[in-house]
């Protein structure tokens, strides 16, 4: 057999990654030498690797810029609908890659940077993940946005720019120990400060009425300075905005006041007001009701509305003469996603502008409103929802109080209009939860707020019509849609797994990049033995480059022939990593009760941070790895079972352990898991997914067959049953002898023989209080379990359904879910059109259009 080809040549064959052209390459390394000089004030003899990787990015940074202001311009001179997404995360990972791919660049600076004498890898490996997301909903953020600009859309995404992101996880003798994510201490070379654009937010203060209306007094302002980052489309020179606000302190803050005296101490108080985008709050799923969250979550709405109105005055739509009809055409030319609840502020605070500062009528002003926002619901979990109490409000935003309290009155009003005599009703549908500390309901908010709700999965969005907003959706059915999440091919195909993406482009051709449903056409090569070769030599050079990495990073030697059975995301219990791990156990007692048996080599790697409160996860972490010792150092398992916990698991090592992956673990309780994307990840780098029916996987049973997926365990009715019943833990343990032998090892200190109680919470939990039924599943998932085994010693039939697989998954794109988003929520169309290169002069008619833009 011929050597494999490494990265650098597999690289230079790739044609999806751009052409090279000996003045592009001569023009890049130009650029390189100008910035190591110029930029960053070295020469070769004294630059680190990191001033390579600062001088690159700075270069390909270059060649973004011209296509970002005509891109802008362009938004300026057309005057489209704009989207605005708010989110407040965007979990980006690196920045380098993705924009040579999208810039067509990557070949041609893999060749620069290989003339330099320089390692491309070694300089990715240098640039900081940008971490401002938890998991799965800030990513979503993410990968949208590279959709958006791919899809040609007048897209920006609004944020904040938090000065730490979320905390790197370190395991300290078998603990998650967090560390402060200093992401910008080396500075930031993708953004651009725009303190031209700076705005202030007001809190606190107090309301006074008159007769011209509410005004908001004595308020303490905090200034919110933007910070721009370019989102490139792949291939179609539009470069969309990223725009983060960053908080600082009034140059008179703290000064204004009597205590001039204290004239060090106001000045050191500025950090209080610039607190607000210090750190992200590492929560996941869970709701914390803190006042610096509510004060970010109020921050990035404030800002972000008086931007949108600027933009919209300065548009030519806006510009018309009297102010009562300015506002008429907002919603045809603006359109807010909220994702998730977080940024639910943004509706009474477009009320509060419309109504008190713009001085139009509540009726009108609520018209347009609706017409503008759209809310999409990321969770059922009741723990996850926000419900502020009304005293935080009233103290830190008393005019939005009067405002939602306005919009509930309105709102019952109707309810009782229709259900006369419906108490009950009015109380479950109310903004305001009575009982104990009023809070206000930040979900119903947005439903009532907005003129379309969506979840992220087909079963999640009829979980959320017939249950958790049943009594909405009985008002207003119309109201409730599906938009079910995708992954952007880019990061997840090309950026991160080269070899499957040129393997499939020499296949079906390179369109499939901007239409994955082309993947289709794979179907016809299953039963083609070549292609059934290369794509399982893909991934085992992929299983052998990851167990390179870990043996460098972390001094763990595997076995790549082994199955790579990995279960990555955050660490809750609904997503039931303890289920993963009586499994671990349980293939540890087979092995050891008879060492000769027959034994399918595994290497089971599980990775996710716990969010730093959260005891049982922190307690699930620690287990994984108590287990892992034991498992990894018993002789007379060898090589057969390896169990690795992979250390701060972040996009950049997704996007190293992805490619990987033989078999991906998707194991929620069915109707906890809102879609998961992870999931659609795996599938598409062509691992096989054993997983539950439950969020996106039921989408994907449903493309690729459900005899192509490995699924197991209770569907949701089984659950709804079971909890009606009464789940009692005690019955699944006494009947089954291989489950009562891995509770008791927990139990007994077997794996924490220093310390035989320490799993007892653990213990306890799965007994009397497991929401989530880990004992209910686990019978059928060690069958299923079973199956995966002897599946994987047939290669080629593994490897046939990892082709089905792929070819189904075209519909798991996020240009797919833009699309619907676009046509069904925001009512404008996706366009193919590109935008001419910097290179090229523009049209002879657009050259004479006015050359001020709105930024």
């Amino acid at each position: 057999m011929s050597r494999p080809l490494s990265d650098q040549e597999r690289r230079k064959q790739i044609s999806i990654r751009g052409i090279v052209g000996a003045e592009s390459v001569a023009e890049l390394k130009r650029g390189f030498n100008r910035h190591l000089h110029f930029t960053l004030v070295k020469d070769r003899n004294v630059a680190t690797p990191r001033d390579y990787y600062f001088a690159l990015a700075h270069t390909v940074r270059d060649h973004l810029v011209g296509r970002w202001i005509r891109t802008q311009q362009y938004y300026y001179e057309k005057d489209p609908k704009r989207i605005y997404y708010l989110s407040l995360e965007f979990y980006m990972g690196r920045t380098l890659q993705n924009t040579m791919i999208n810039l067509g660049l990557q070949n041609a600076c893999d060749e620069a940077i290989y003339q330099l004498g320089l390692d491309m890898e070694e300089l990715e490996e240098i640039e900081e993940d940008a971490g401002l997301g938890n998991g799965g909903l800030g990513r979503l953020a993410a990968c949208f946005l590279d959709s958006m600009a791919t899809l040609g859309l007048a897209a920006y995404g609004y944020g904040i720019r938090y000065e730490y992101g979320i905390f790197n996880q370190k395991i300290r003798d078998g603990w998650q120990v967090e560390e402060a994510d200093d992401w910008l201490r080396h500075g930031n070379p993708w953004e651009k400060a725009r303190p031209e654009y700076m705005l202030p937010v007001h809190f606190y203060g107090r309301v006074e009425h008159a007769a011209t209306g509410a005004k908001w007094v004595d308020t303490q302002v905090v200034l919110a300075l933007p910070y721009d980052t370019p989102v490139p489309g792949y291939l179609n020179n539009t470069v969309n905005t990223m725009r983060l606000w960053s908080a600082r302190a009034p140059n008179d803050f703290n000064l204004r006041d009597f205590n001039v005296g204290d004239y060090i101490q106001a000045v050191l108080d500025r950090n209080l007001a610039e607190n607000i985008s210090r750190v992200l709050y590492p929560n996941d799923n869970f709701f914390e009701g803190k006042e610096l969250r509510l004060k970010q979550e109020y921050f990035v709405v404030a800002a972000t509305l008086q931007d949108i109105i600027r933009r919209f005055k300065a548009s030519k739509f806006g510009s018309t003469d009297s102010v009562r009809t300015v506002f008429d055409s907002f919603p045809d030319q603006v359109a807010i996603q909220l994702n998730d609840t977080h940024p639910a502020m943004a509706i009474p605070e477009l009320m509060r502008i419309l109504v008190d500062i713009e001085k139009l009528p509540w009726n009108k002003a609520w018209d347009i409103t609706k017409r503008t926002f759209a809310y999409t619901n990321h969770t059922v979990l009741p723990e996850a929802l926000e419900r502020w109490p009304v005293d935080l409000v009233e103290k830190l935003l008393p005019r939005h109080l009067q405002i939602i309290y306005e919009i509930n009155q309105r709102h019952l009003d109707h309810i009782a209009f229709l259900f006369p005599n419906d108490v009950d009703r009015l109380q479950r549908m109310s903004l305001i939860e009575e009982g104990g500390t009023k809070r206000i309901n930040m979900a119903h908010l947005c439903i009532v707020g907005s003129h379309a709700v969506n979840g992220v999965a087909k079963i999640h969005s009829e979980i959320v019509k017939t249950q958790v907003f049943q009594d909405f959706a009985a008002l207003e059915p119309e109201k409730f849609q599906n938009k079910t999440n995708g992954i952007t091919p880019r990061r997840w195909l090309l950026l991160c797994n080269p070899g499957l993406a040129e393997l499939i482009a020499e296949k079906i051709g390179e369109d499939y990049v901007r239409d994955l449903s082309q993947l289709t056409k794979l179907h016809e090569c299953v039963d083609d033995d070549l292609f059934i070769r290369e794509v399982a030599k893909v991934k085992q050079e992929n299983k052998v480059k990851f167990a390179l990495y870990l043996e460098k990073e972390y001094k763990v030697k595997l076995n790549p022939s082994s199955m790579f059975d990995v279960h990555v995301k955050r660490i809750h219990e609904y997503k039931r990593q303890l289920m993963n791990c009586l499994h671990i156990i349980t293939m540890y007692n087979r092995i050891r009760r008879d060492p000769v048996k027959l034994f399918v080599p595994r290497t089971v790697i599980i990775g996710g941070k716990a969010a730093p409160g959260y005891h049982m996860a922190k307690m699930i972490i620690k287990l994984i790895n108590a287990v892992a010792q034991v498992v990894n150092s018993d002789p007379l398992v060898g090589s057969k079972l390896k169990v690795i916990f992979l250390e701060n698991y972040r996009v950049s090592l997704a996007e190293k352990v992805i490619p990987a992956t033989d078999l991906s673990e998707q194991i929620s309780t069915a109707g906890t898991e809102a879609s998961g994307t992870g999931n659609m990840k795996f599938m598409l780098n062509g691992a096989l997914t054993i997983g539950t029916m439950d969020g996106a996987n039921v989408e994907m049973a449903e493309e690729a067959g459900e005899e192509n997926l490995f699924i197991f365990g209770m569907r949701m009715e089984d659950v709804t049953e079971l909890d009606r019943e009464g789940y009692d833990a005690q019955k699944y343990y006494d009947q089954l002898p291989e489950l009562k032998e891995a509770i008791d090892q927990i139990k007994s200190g077997f794996f924490s023989p220093e310390e035989p109680d320490l799993f007892n919470d653990v213990v306890n939990m799965l007994f009397h209080h497991d929401r989530f039924k880990v004992f209910a599943d686990y019978e059928a998932y060690v069958r299923c379990q079973e199956k995966v085994s002897e599946l994987y010693l047939n290669s080629k039939a593994w490897t046939k359904m990892v082709i089905r697989n792929i070819a189904a998954a075209g519909k798991f794109s996020s240009d797919r879910t833009i699309k619907e988003y676009a046509r069904d929520i925001w009512h404008v169309e996706p366009s193919n059109l590109k935008i001419p290169p910097p290179n090229e002069p523009r049209d002879a008619a657009e050259q004479s259009t006015p050359n001020g833009t709105a930024a």
